[in-house]
């Protein structure tokens, strides 16, 4: 027998030391007890009656939450105001508007500033920049007849606190979804919903009561603080509920249940005409939530994920009963296996892990940067179609409820569209196609309005095409209606589009993030969110100034985030990750299904057995050559022609490659071809103690 090289690939021992891009698992759990959507959940009654029930006392409160989102709106809304003029020597006073105070909200009118000069214009210029008026009249068009900006005259050289204030509320949310993620792996989903529901009813109600702007603007941070916890909680426990076929319909109707609140706003407001009633009652209802504290369980998926068995037992024992399922059908002995892992001690994982991880944090980053750039350029194109400096309005239909229900209908539409675009072409798949329109409508605003704009004087109606004299007369023959139009219907695409990214995301998210650290992943992409919301306030602040680079560099980003989709995996219709290890198992898969079964396997597949490693010299346990044509005598594989080893994991794997001497010899092993040999003789623990 002639000499042939193998190699010993890699060797997984219990001291193995973890690297960068390996997970392993501190201790085995069971394995029944891991698969909890391919066997818990079927054996306890999958998407059973008692499921259902607690997916719907996840939507109630999504409705509150809705309100409590958009609030700002009207609690912060600008109105109209007029000054008037002091109550001696009026005469030589005069009323003229003033370009001075800008709406800092897209969604209403401009307001109408007043300022009141001398009649000799000497230093008109000193008093144009500041407010000289002390005593205005106000007229809101939200319903309401007074709010925060009406009551503390928050306007002119105070109005940067309306901004302030807008801050507050997101600001408290980016910083709730961050500490409260933490806190849902490490405590349980159900805690964190009780202590954020207690919270946020003393800030909420206490908000109502607020005495000037600053302790408006605290409290209303922790109330987006505690908000925060309720809604990361709730979408959560919502996930951790469903089998894969539901996931996605079900967090699709809490989608629509939000939306609900936002279309009923307009309504609370003019029933309740002030805002310190308003703030009251978007807050009352959630007393109800205390309910939860007894008829709402603990996440059962979490505890068998943390290896929780004590607790797990009763709610399993709680769920058999309300499901009415006989325990007798347990085929596969999984109360048996829960039984005999009672004595196993909890181990609950920090989101900090996911920097250990290869795939998994990539994942995250990926879908934090979707997020952040679908709210960022969503305000981008609503700010396009509300705002026109040439007509110098901020409106599009001059009415509130108009403008108002047109961006609700926007979101409406979006989640309509969003459902079976997911279901046809998948989580991935439906993400980067609305990535793409997203970057389409953006970069044709910016480039297409401006050569319009530049090439207008050019365009020469008499002299062109019949198709192109028709354009002109459907948009308008004015360069100015031309691009006015063309800027709304891009920002309307935009919006449709960038909405369902920011949904999708976050929901691809959840998915994504293992169980053990599914709080505080989906704290971080929500979080990122936040940050693409916060922009708003950020350029009304400052004016708008550099709202053109803003959109540039959001543009910019959704030419990065199509490219980054393509690295993500597809999960629709798969299991959810319990552990590190299990979502470091979600590699990307082709866009397009392979031509022939077993084409196209994982990545590192096919670059692993084209290595070359005929150089590696066959070595015996004491350091020397193999005998026998480099085979040892107790090696399992030296034999003639080839025999089928089982595969386990913490296994030799060893490499056989053929040469030219065996064919002489009559072995029937091609070139190249790969061995996985195990058998019981490598558990010996005096056969590992060397290389062959």
């Amino acid at each position: 027998m002639s000499e042939t090289a193998m190699a010993v690939v890699q060797l997984e021992t219990e001291d193995h030391q973890p690297e960068n891009g390996f997970v392993s698992p501190e201790t085995e759990s069971p394995g029944l007890l891991t698969r909890i959507d391919d066997c818990v959940l079927p054996f306890l009654g999958g998407f059973g009656k008692y499921q259902r029930q607690l997916i719907v006392l996840t939507w109630i409160p999504a409705l509150f939450i809705g309100f409590s989102q958009y609030s700002d709106e009207f609690l912060l809304a600008q109105p109209n105001n007029t000054c008037v003029p002091p109550t001696a020597n009026t005469t030589n006073f005069t009323i003229i508007p003033s370009s001075l105070f800008h709406g800092p909200n897209n969604s209403f009118p401009r307001t109408a500033a007043y300022v009141y000069y001398n009649g000799t214009h000497n230093n008109t210029a000193r008093h144009l920049q500041h407010c000289m008026c002390k005593e205005w009249t106000f007229e809101l068009h939200t319903g309401l007849m007074q709010n925060v900006v009406t009551k503390w005259s928050l306007v002119c050289d105070s109005a940067w606190k309306v901004h302030i204030a807008k801050f507050s509320l997101l600001v408290g949310s980016i910083f709730g979804y961050l500490v409260f993620g933490v806190l849902a792996d490490w405590f349980g989903r159900h805690p964190v919903l009780i202590i954020s529901v207690l919270f946020m009813l003393v800030f909420g109600l206490t908000v109502a009561f607020s005495v000037n702007v600053p302790m408006f603007s605290t409290l209303r941070f922790f109330e987006g603080f505690c908000l925060a916890g309720i809604a990361l909680s709730l979408y959560i426990l919502r996930i951790e509920l469903c089998l894969p076929a539901w996931r996605f319909s079900m967090t699709m109707v809490a989608s629509f249940v939000v939306l609900g609140g936002q279309l009923l706003m307009p309504g609370m407001a003019y029933v309740c005409r002030d805002w310190q009633v308003l703030q009251a009652v978007i807050i009352c209802p959630l007393l109800l939530m205390l309910a939860y504290i007894w008829i709402f369980p603990e996440s059962l998926r979490w505890l068998l994920a943390t290896q929780q068995y004590g607790r797990s037992k009763w709610i399993m024992g709680h769920i058999i009963k309300k499901n009415q399922v006989n325990p007798e059908l347990d085929t596969d002995h999984i109360l048996t296996e829960l039984q005999n892992a009672l004595h196993k001690k909890p181990k609950k994982t920090c989101i900090v892990k996911m920097v250990g991880t290869r795939n998994l944090w990539k994942n995250i980053v990926v879908l934090c940067v979707n997020s952040l750039t679908g709210y960022g350029i969503h305000h981008c194109f609503a700010r396009s179609m509300m705002d026109h400096h040439e007509t110098h309005e901020s409106t599009m239909f001059h009415n509130f409820y108009a403008d108002y229900y047109t961006m609700a209908g926007i979101a409406v539409a979006s989640c309509m569209a969003l459902c079976p675009a997911v279901g046809l072409m998948g989580r991935r798949g439906g993400l980067l196609m609305f990535m793409i329109i997203t970057a389409l409508a953006s970069l044709l605003q910016l480039g297409l309005l401006n050569l319009l704009g530049k090439y207008s004087v050019h365009l020469n109606i008499g002299t062109v095409q019949p198709s192109v004299c028709l354009l002109f007369i459907l948009v308008g023959t004015n360069s100015d209606t031309l691009n006015k139009n063309f800027s709304i219907a891009f920002s309307i695409i935009g919006m449709f589009s960038s909405h369902a990214v920011s949904n999708l995301s976050i929901f691809f998210c959840a998915e994504i993030t293992p169980t053990v650290i599914r709080g505080g992943g989906l704290g971080l992409v929500l979080a990122s969110a936040g940050f693409g919301m916060l922009t708003a306030p950020i350029m009304e602040l400052h004016n708008q100034k550099g709202y053109f680079l803003h959109h540039i560099i959001f543009a910019c980003c959704t030419l990065i985030c199509i490219i980054c989709i393509l690295l993500l995996p597809e999960t629709r219709y798969q299991p959810l990750p319990e552990t590190l290890a299990d979502g470091e198992c979600y590699t990307r898969q082709p866009l397009m299904p392979p031509k022939k079964p077993g084409e196209q396997r994982l990545l590192l597949a096919q670059s692993e057995s084209s290595r070359d490693y005929t150089r590696a010299p066959p070595v015996e346990q004491g350091g020397g050559p193999l005998p026998h044509g480099g085979r040892s005598p107790r090696h399992p594989c030296h034999m003639t022609g080839v025999t089928n080893w089982s595969v386990r994991p913490q296994t030799f794997q060893l490499l056989c490659r053929e040469t030219a001497s065996d064919k002489q010899e009559g072995n029937s092993l091609s070139l190249g071809q790969v061995f996985l040999c195990h058998t019981s003789y490598w558990e010996q623990p005096e056969n590992r103690t060397g290389l062959w």
